[in-house]
């Protein structure tokens, strides 16, 4: 174990949170470690909505080229963040076992707007749709950044609230007292994981990281992920999905709307957890896409060109 494992990672509290999680977890094992911390493309850029950057991959494509050139030897990402197909040589290393995958409404007191008007801020087309579904008289307005950074914007402007992912406000110690859980919102695919990649050739990283992998959170992440990819969604559809683990079963619940909230479609399959399980979340998504999603996906497509 002479080899010192250089761990890639976002500069962002939260990013270097996950990092140093997983370099505490290898060392424990033994293994020697380095944190090297990079600012992304996505870090950088504030003032543009994610789904009009046009990049897949806006959080994770730094990190990724400092894998290829040898910089790094294993990254670490929010697995929500993850394209759906990696870089060719950059291989899914280890899920880590997942945490709270529910979104939450960050709120300024009073919740009196939700049986009114209000705006809520969101940089997710999934959780705008989602929320203009339920509450289709309030306003969206658009918010970035990371989390130490939306919840100063949130202070600073006038809106009613802003929706975080639960889990990364948990980890760094800043759940508000002034949230509640969204839990009919459906997550992102993945949310709530972690994932550390390495290079497919990286044969010492790769029996480090299988150590640190956790089996059902990632047959759920797997599921979720092709449920996403099938539906062809990227980082730019309303597409939510979540797989779960019940009683012997597999529970999985997904959906697609339109950006505007207007159109949902919405579908739950249990299979039994022994059954085979690899194309389950692609037989998921052609069920979806035969019953509108298929219409609705070019819909979305067209207005995003626009």
């Amino acid at each position: 174990m002479n080899k010192t494992i250089r761990i890639g990672t976002r500069d962002s509290e939260l990013a270097l949170w996950q990092a140093h999680t997983v370099e505490r977890k290898l060392n424990e094992l033994g293994y020697k470690t380095e944190i090297v911390a990079v600012k992304s493309t996505g870090d950088l850029i504030l003032n543009v909505p994610l789904y009009e950057l046009g990049i897949t991959g806006i959080f994770t494509k730094t990190l990724d080229v400092a894998m290829i050139k040898g910089d790094v030897d294993i990254a670490v990402h929010s697995m929500k963040d993850v394209p759906t197909a990696l870089p060719k040589g950059i291989v899914q290393a280890a899920v880590l076992e997942r945490a709270n995958v529910n979104d939450i409404l960050v709120h300024k007191g009073s919740l009196d707007f939700l049986y009114d008007a209000g705006t809520i801020a969101t940089g997710s087309l999934r959780r705008q749709a989602q929320w203009l579904h339920r509450y289709p008289n309030h306003n969206v307005t658009d918010i970035r950044g990371n989390v130490n950074t939306r919840l100063q914007k949130l202070k600073d402007n006038d809106w009613n609230g802003a929706v975080f992912a639960a889990a990364g406000l948990e980890r760094i110690n800043l759940l508000p007292e002034n949230h509640i859980e969204l839990d009919w919102m459906i997550p992102a695919p993945a949310q709530g994981a972690m994932v550390v990649v390495a290079m497919e050739d990286d044969t010492f990283c790769l029996e480090a990281l299988a150590q640190l992998n956790h089996p059902e959170s990632e047959t759920c992440t797997t599921i979720e992920r092709q449920f996403l990819k099938t539906l062809e969604g990227g980082c730019t559809a309303p597409i939510g999905a979540l797989a779960t683990f019940i009683e012997g079963k597999i529970r999985f619940e997904g959906v697609l709307l339109s950006i505007d909230g207007k159109e949902r479609i919405h579908l739950e399959k249990v299979i039994d957890a022994d059954e085979d399980h690899t194309r389950f979340g692609n037989n998921c998504a052609n069920e979806v896409l035969q019953n509108g999603g298929t219409e609705l996906m070019e819909k979305i497509r067209t207005q995003l060109k626009k």
